[in-house]
């Protein structure tokens, strides 16, 4: 007898760097906290078109991706999951980051990881990711995430 499908939630983050600075994105959402930019991903897309769609639309850089940080699945109880890849990545160029408000994001910095402090954060997990790719935590190869 076939199993009844998981509904599964899918997001792609992803920390971007350079130099000793991240990025970080302004929520356009009650509370208007910092976070990376992030989001779902949408029917049809892969995990790293997601990734790059939601930088872009965020925080107005374009990426490279480097490589996953971390890859975290969540099932809950009442019979939902969510999945969550976790990407390293840097400036494709020199851009600045996006200063106008839209749909997406109120705006987006680069911030030291002194400077993440004065900001009130959605999540200290930002905190913790950015340490971890500051001390040079090994990546995972963008190719671990094939089709099937």
């Amino acid at each position: 007898m076939p199993r009844t499908p998981i509904p599964t939630w899918v997001f792609a983050l992803v920390v971007v760097h350079k130099n000793d600075r991240f990025l970080v994105v302004q929520e356009n959402k009650e509370g208007q906290e910092w976070f990376l930019p992030a989001g779902r991903v949408e029917p049809g897309e892969t995990l790293s078109e997601a990734a790059h769609r939601e930088t872009l639309e965020e925080a107005g850089i374009r990426i490279h991706l480097e490589g996953i940080l971390r890859v975290e699945y969540t099932p809950s109880v009442g019979g939902t999951a969510r999945l969550r890849i976790i990407f390293v990545a840097r400036p494709a160029d020199d851009t600045p980051p996006k200063s106008i408000p839209d749909e997406e994001s109120l705006q987006a910095l680069w911030v030291t990881l002194e400077e993440l402090d004065e900001l009130p954060l959605r999540s200290a997990e930002v905190r913790t990711l950015f340490r971890a790719v500051r001390k040079g935590t090994p990546l995972a190869p963008l190719a671990l995430l094939g089709a099937e």
